[in-house]
């Protein structure tokens, strides 16, 4: 598995990770799956996949008590460890106590990143971002970010922060590219901020693009979602794609190995 660098820290990530949106529910807890989905995590790390994004909102916290399940199995040293908080809960005594409440759920002592999951709507931008470099300097995280930021809402923060922003986590995939049309990507590749990739297959509703990913495929004997991701991770972005199918895990962990030829990056535009 190719593994990229996070930000302008030393730290190197598999450029493939496990998103777990809709693991144990979407907006509210469903134990249905969780077997699966526990299943799911042990076998993306095993695949090298150890780079695991969840969140507080994510099945009400179920999500990440399902990741705390799969931690006891995996080992919490082998998982590199992202969880965000949901923008109602940024004033800095909410803040501390979802972070709290994420490691309670996750079984563990600290987050490796911890985001601000959308922009704030009750206090600035300013304070959200003080707030979270309190929990970092308190030892909750060893990293912080944003995700689903704009370019001027980036550029405020990074403005307002003590400590790097080391990525900012947006909707970005081979058909959805607003993050270049507007100009955030290329911000952020020049200023050492990561991308990080979230809906990176678009929930495998890929349709103007799938013919030259279908043609590129064959040729390479792979699958059309596994250029998707390589498409991905040439642009230098992280890809967090959602699996429990152990085939789809498979194959997204496999993307991460293969390399598009400038050509094949060019017929994709």
């Amino acid at each position: 598995m190719k593994k990229m660098r996070l930000g302008k820290t030393d730290e190197f990530l598999p450029a493939i990770g496990l998103g777990t949106w809709e693991m144990g529910g979407g907006i509210s807890p469903d134990p249905s799956n969780d077997k699966e989905s526990i299943k799911a995590i042990v076998r993306a790390v095993e695949l090298g996949m150890t780079h695991i994004d969840t969140a507080e909102y994510y099945g009400s916290g179920h999500t990440e008590e399902l990741v705390g399940r799969a931690l006891k199995e995996i080992g919490r040293d082998k998982v590199f460890l992202t969880s965000k908080v949901w923008p109602n809960h940024l004033k800095i005594k909410d803040m501390i106590k979802s972070v709290e409440g994420s490691l309670k759920r996750l079984g563990t002592d600290h987050l490796d990143l911890y985001l601000i999951h959308w922009p704030p709507e009750d206090i600035s931008i300013t304070e959200a971002v003080k707030n979270i470099n309190t929990v970092l300097e308190r030892g909750y995280t060893r990293y912080i970010g944003i995700s689903n930021f704009s370019i001027s809402q980036l550029k405020e923060a990074i403005d307002a922060s003590k400590n790097p922003i080391v990525c900012d986590q947006v909707r970005y995939n081979i058909e959805d590219r607003e993050i270049e049309r507007e100009g955030l990507l290329d911000f952020c590749q020049k200023n050492g901020i990561s991308i990080v990739a979230y809906s990176p297959l678009n929930r495998m509703g890929i349709s103007i693009t799938a013919s030259k990913l279908q043609k590129i495929a064959k040729g390479r004997n792979a699958t059309p979602a596994q250029i998707a991701l390589a498409w991905l991770v040439k642009k230098g972005v992280f890809a967090i794609p959602k699996a429990i199918n152990e085939k789809h895990l498979i194959e997204n962990a496999k993307a991460g190995d293969i390399e598009l030829t400038e050509e094949e990056m060019k017929f994709l535009e």
